[in-house]
């Protein structure tokens, strides 16, 4: 594992330190490369190591593995799950059983994943150690991205990063999303200085719970040393374009602050004031340049123009993020968009080698200490308009016994990635479809092509068609009284606005001699909300991520009309089925140029942070 770099966090860099930190650069390309050439080797190390450490806990001995450390034991017996497969194992660690269920080594917290079982969040075991492995992870990143961009040391990078709520589990264990952990770790808070996390924004700004406050002091800090910023980012494009949008609002009171020197009264969190004031100090011109360039009537290429040195923009935009890269190329002048690295809750998995190359050709290359992985082959099919994952929910011993190894996988094969970890994961199904890129050394790059099963995304929320189906059930109920019913209905995630927010098209047969009032679907929209999982509700409460949903009632015949336009591409009029989300540009125009009224939902879904499957059915304050 690469050395940790010597520099304290806020101490310039001597000679001697420059050449620690080529050294540093030099060890972790070298990692890299020994990793990826011997990856099957590690990959049977790893599976030892896991299954050794872990022979005595109950779920491996459930399954008659009985000390078995070998590939082929642990496929014959361990099955492929999902998450529903442990839960009641994960709701007794929740409630304090402290015995060795998945894991030797104690539960120290759990990560709350952005899929959701039941409507709520997924809790993922993990363990000390783990910070250790994601941490190593962090520190090749900056090591690769030098390779193609010099000069990174001599600046700073302005990045947008803030917590999320958390909680505790009846059994008294932490529950909070996997970048919470790392923010609020001593890893973090007390990182030694290297250039990959030297930040403008100071940690209390991004340790803030107050969204507000949060963003407002991470954009005065970042614009007051806009000449140090040599990258902007954030962890989702989403979350990048939201400060944009933020800054739209709120730059006169940012230029005002950086004028005078003194911090807005808004700002009322002690920590964030103090941490702020040691940076800020009144710099008029400055002030006269942001409001000259904020005040034109075109923000294009608003970064470029606030923040000149930049040289890209760190952000995800692979998977549904990739519906975001239009408005990030119009704000940033065409930069290079780069996504550094793929990570989840369940266990952080490897890096991308070529980090300049477009969004459309990002590859990960997973790094074969991080965890054990396996590769259930999956099929595209084709239908008309729309496009699906088929994926089996449940498998025969022998495709259980036929997962591909990662050094096994075909270059263009699609797969589902399927993971064992050290935290006590076993043969779990992460969701990701991965296709085949190439081979570093030995080890496969990975195109991230999609989660299975979502059909909705603005943020970190996700939405499948059983989800969205039953939630729109539960809607129409309100229309009812009025003898009207739904015929049709497809949706799509609009990102026109910001924040985006989700769009349902309703195509109705009203019979009915009273008209139905506006109040009554501005009712279906918050039901359809209060339906949806936590993560959504939390993104439209807490986050302010995600906008109103929107339900747009369209002229009758409106559903035909979208079939007559998929068989003319093609699709067969036997086989046809409405798709449930569309993103096909000419298709949205179709049913928009249909619409005949449109309504919002008038306020948020309830949302309070806790989740019930902790707590035996009563939510956690």
């Amino acid at each position: 594992m690469p050395e940790a770099p010597k520099e304290t966090y806020d101490h310039p860099k001597k000679p001697m330190e420059v050449y620690n930190m080529y050294e540093q650069n030099k060890k972790s390309l070298e990692f890299i490369e020994e990793v990826t050439e011997n990856a099957d080797q590690l990959q049977k190390r790893v599976l030892f190591e896991i299954l050794t450490r872990n022979s005595n806990v109950e779920y491996l001995q459930r399954h008659g593995l009985n000390g078995a450390t070998d590939r082929d034991t642990f496929k014959k017996l361990i099955p492929v799950i999902k998450y529903e497969d442990i839960q009641s194992d994960i709701t007794r660690i929740a409630n304090g059983d402290k015995s060795p269920i998945l894991c030797s080594h104690p539960i120290s917290e759990f990560l709350t994943s952005s899929g959701t079982s039941g409507g709520e969040r997924k809790l993922m075991p993990t363990i000390e150690e783990e910070l250790d492995r994601r941490c190593m992870l962090y520190s090749l990143l900056m090591p690769v991205m030098s390779q193609f961009v010099p000069g990174l040391d001599k600046g700073k990078g302005m990045y947008f990063l803030f917590i999320k709520s958390e909680a505790k589990t009846p059994g008294g264990i932490l529950a909070r999303p996997v970048l919470t952990s790392y923010y609020k770790s001593s890893h973090f808070k007390n990182r030694p200085f290297d250039s990959y996390t030297n930040y403008t924004s100071p940690n209390e700004a991004i340790l803030c719970s107050d969204s507000y406050q949060s963003m407002y002091a991470q954009l005065l800090c970042g614009l007051f040393e806009h000449n140090e910023v040599l990258r902007v980012g954030a962890v989702f494009a989403s979350g990048f374009i939201r400060a944009i949008k933020f800054l739209e609002k709120h730059w006169t009171l940012l230029a005002h602050d950086i004028r005078v020197g003194s911090l807005n009264p808004q700002i009322t969190d002690p920590s964030v004031r103090d941490a702020v004031m040691r940076v800020l100090k009144p710099d008029p011109k400055l002030a006269d340049f942001i409001e000259f360039e904020c005040s034109k009537k075109s923000w294009q290429g608003i970064i470029t123009r606030l923040w000149p040195n930049t040289k890209y923009v760190d952000v995800i935009v692979t998977g549904t993020m990739a519906q975001y890269i239009p408005t990030l190329d119009y704000y940033s002048n065409g930069l290079p968009l780069v996504c550094t690295m793929y990570a989840s809750s369940e266990c952080y998995f490897g890096v991308n080698l070529n980090p300049l190359c477009k969004p459309s050709e990002v590859s990960y290359t997973l790094i074969p200490t991080m965890g054990y992985f396996e590769f259930l082959p999956v099929q595209r099919n084709i239908n008309g308009v729309t496009n699906s994952i088929s994926m089996p929910k449940s498998l025969t011993e022998k495709e259980q016994q036929d997962l591909v190894e990662l050094t096994d996988v075909k270059l263009g094969h699609e797969y589902e990635l399927v993971i064992t970890t050290y935290a006590g994961l076993y043969r779990y199904r992460v969701g990701d479809v991965l296709r085949v890129a190439g081979f570093k050394n030995k080890a496969p790059q990975f195109n991230f092509v999609c989660r299975k099963n979502v059909v909705l995304s603005i943020d970190s929320d996700k939405t499948d068609e059983v989800e969205l189906q039953n939630a729109v059930k539960n809607a129409v109920t309100h229309l009812q009284p009025f003898d009207a019913t739904l015929l049709e209905y497809t949706s799509y995630a609009d990102l026109s606005t910001i924040p985006g927010h989700y769009v349902l098209f309703w195509e109705l047969s009203l019979n009915g001699s009273t008209m139905v009032p506006p109040s009554v679907f501005e009712d279906c929209c918050l039901a359809i909300e209060e339906s949806l999982n936590s993560v959504y509700r939390q993104g439209r409460v807490s986050d302010k991520s995600i906008g109103p949903l929107e339900i747009k009632i369209v002229e009758n015949g409106t559903f035909d009309k979208l079939m007559d336009y998929a068989i003319s591409l093609g699709a067969s009029i036997n086989q046809y089925k409405t798709p449930r989300c569309v993103k096909f540009a000419p298709i949205v125009e179709l049913l928009n140029s249909r619409v005949v009224s449109s309504y919002r939902s008038p306020k948020c879904p309830k949302w309070v942070p806790g989740h019930k499957q902790w707590c035996n059915g009563n939510e956690e304050r």
